[in-house]
This record gives structure tokens, C-alpha cells and sequence, in this order.
């Protein structure tokens, strides 16, 4: 939306959108003058925000209140008022590297499955925006193989074990022998022979698709490995078949007890509505905050604001929902966001979002 406005205007309208996202109160003449150093009388503040509610940008919930802004006044607050010369870029500076600190020390990528590493960023991430957090499960059409090991349990069973690059573990269990078999090595040989396997498997395949090495012809394996080739060849294509679109719309949500104690929250009808939106209806938000573009700006993904009615789906239509993708080299694989009421910190959030999409895309590359 473009509008254009004086500098006096837009320092009024700046500081009435920070002191209501302060407050939640209605805002008038004499908490701004009493706030910010506007450097005008209290007459000028009033006569200017009757012309920002004349362009739609304020307006008053009640004919002896001040005033608060519209969707379209956040919009001009996030388009064109965050700018260098009102910002604070300390604050946003701080809350990157505060994010960016609090995910290093408190992930543990070596130690956690994947879903539980995106739910532990997603609580960090609420904790530190006040909102709540979405982020999506890494997508891949094409799940390639990143890493492959065969395990000899007990009795005659080997486990297959593969590390896909959407950084989820499959694993498959079968009988080696059967009760007809050839005489059965020493446990030792086996160890000593799965081991080889693995490492020439992990050399030659690597990086390729499971559907691709479910076809192909494992009878290419060393004489002395045959024994090995049916096993690999069912349980590959086992895996392959769990694994074509793993995760299609699941979303880590936390901070929904913390933003619903908001004032704008406080209708039951409303809550239910996000709640149910958030538990059944995954898949609607999941198109929604993946329909990120590959647009980047400065070389790094853009992050996107959706104000109020900008959002499509009617629950949260009184919400703000700012996202961005995070990727695997330049590829986007899934999206983090925050949702919370229009009454956002919206520079804040927009720097906590940027800083996790950006972490999260280190991890995964």
C-alpha cells in the first residue's frame, strides 16, 4: 500500500503504533507528547491524527477514545516506517544475536531426532517473541540417502539403517538366513563383511534417491556379498515407499498459552476458532505459510508479514502471521513463523523470525 505522508505524519504515526503496541490502549494526544519528543503542541498531534484517520491508517473504537491503528496503518508502520532513521537497530541487533544464542546452546542437533530439534526451536522461539510459533517439517519430493549402515542384532537378523537428507532415520529389520541356508558364518566374519558393505554402499550411493536405489540391480554386489543383495533390495524399497513425501503437512506449534492471554484473545468463540485452525486444519496453514516466494532480499530469503485481513483463512484474520523459509543450500525446504495479534512487535518479530530462518538453513545445509 502505497500512501504518502509528510515526516510529521509519519513520526505520529510511528509513535501511535509503538505506544499501542506498548499499551494496548487506545492512544491520544498527551501519551504521545508525554512518550516521545515530537516537538509539536498537543493541538498539531490531535489535528494530525484526525488526517491519519481520514486515510483510513487510524481509527477509534469508541467516539471519546483515542485512537488505535488500522491494518492498513501496520502496513505503512511495516512497509515504511521501520526504517533506519526510526527504528532502534541495537534492539535488532540484540534480538538476532539472542536468538542465534539461545538455538546454539540449547540445540543439540547430534542428540535429538529431527522432530524433536524443530520442536525445541519452536519453544525457544516462542519463549523470546511472545507469539505463537510455526515451523514446518522439512519437505522433500525426492528423499535422498546421506548416509547407510548394516548392523548385525541377535540371532541371524540384520538392521538396515538410513539417514535420509531430510535428517530422519528409517530403519528396517529382516532375517538374514533361513532355516535352508548355507552354513552360517562366524558372528565375527558378518560384523566384519557388513561393515565393508556399508562403507562400499556409502561411497557409491550417497546423495542419490531411495526411490532410485530401490530399482536398482543389487546383484552388481560382489560375489562374496551376494548374501546380502535380496535383503537390501526389499528392505530399500520398503523404506522407499514410507519415505516419497515424509512429513507432507506436519507443523511444530508452541506459545499458545502465551499469546491467548493476550486482550485481543479474549473472546472464547475467537480462541476456539485459532485453536481449532492450529490442531485440525494443519494442512490450511501449512499451504499458507509455505507459499513463501524464492524472492530473496540481500542475498537472504524474504521474510513476509500477512496483517489482519491480508490472511486468507478467517481465524486468523485478526492476526499478524510473519514467516520465512529456511533452506538446504538455495533449495527452501520448510518455513518458520510466528502468529500473534496485530498488536505485534512487529520489528522484533521480523528480526526473530529472519534470525531462525537463517539458523535453521545453516543446520540443514
Amino acid at each position: 500500500m502505497q500512501v504518502q505522508l509528510t515526516n510529521r505524519q509519519q513520526h505520529i504515526l510511528w509513535a501511535t503504533v509503538r505506544h499501542y503496541i506498548a499499551t494496548a490502549e487506545p492512544v491520544g494526544s498527551k501519551a504521545l507528547i508525554e512518550e516521545f519528543d515530537l516537538g509539536v503542541s498537543s493541538a498539531t498531534i490531535r489535528n494530525v491524527m484526525g488526517v491519519l484517520e481520514k486515510s483510513g491508517l487510524l481509527y477509534q473504537p469508541h467516539t471519546s477514545a483515542g485512537r488505535i491503528p488500522s491494518d492498513s496503518g501496520y502496513r505503512i508502520y511495516v512497509d515504511q516506517l521501520i526504517t533506519p532513521s526510526l527504528r532502534d537497530p541495537t534492539r535488532t541487533e540484540a534480538l538476532t544475536k539472542e536468538v542465534e544464542n539461545a538455538l546454539q546452546q540449547r540445540l543439540h542437533w547430534e542428540d535429538w531426532s529431527l522432530e524433536a530439534f524443530l520442536q525445541g526451536a519452536a519453544q525457544i522461539l516462542a519463549t523470546l517473541s511472545g507469539c505463537i510459533t510455526l515451523i514446518t517439517m522439512p519437505q522433500t519430493t525426492t528423499v535422498q540417502l546421506i548416509h547407510l549402515q548394516l548392523v548385525q542384532i541377535e540371532g541371524d537378523r540384520i538392521m538396515l539403517i538410513v539417514v535420509t537428507d531430510s535428517y530422519e532415520t528409517h530403519s528396517k529389520v529382516m532375517d538374514l538366513f533361513t532355516a535352508s541356508s548355507e552354513t552360517k558364518p562366524d558372528p565375527a566374519v558378518i560384523d566384519h563383511e557388513l561393515q565393508i558393505v556399508s562403507n562400499f554402499l556409502n561411497s557409491h550411493l550417497r546423495g542419490r534417491s531411495l526411490l532410485e536405489l530401490a530399482k536398482l540391480d543389487w546383484s552388481e554386489l560382489d560375489q562374496e556379498f551376494q548374501r546380502y543383495g535380496e535383503f537390501l533390495k526389499n528392505s530399500v524399497a520398503e523404506l522407499a515407499r514410507r519415505t516419497v513425501v515424509p512429513n507432507a503437512t506436519q507443523i511444530m506449534v508452541r506459545g499458545v498459552g502465551e499469546v491467548l492471554r493476550q486482550p485481543e484473545f479474549s473472546q472464547v468463540q475467537q480462541v476456539q476458532t485459532i485453536i481449532h485452525l492450529l490442531e485440525e486444519e494443519q494442512e490450511q496453514l501449512w499451504r499458507l505459510i509455505c507459499e513463501e516466494s524464492d524472492v530473496e532480499e540481500m542475498g537472504k530469503p524474504r521474510v513476509t508479514v500477512r496483517i489482519g485481513t491480508e490472511n486468507p483463512l478467517e481465524p486468523i484474520r485478526t492476526c499478524s502471521l510473519i514467516s520465512s523459509t529456511y533452506r538446504r543450500g538455495s533449495i527452501p525446504v520448510g518455513s518458520v513463523g510466528v502468529l500473534g495479534p496485530t498488536r505485534l512487535d512487529y520489528e522484533g518479530a521480523i528480526a526473530v523470525v529472519a534470525a531462525a530462518a537463517d539458523y535453521l538453513s545453516e543446520a540443514f545445509s
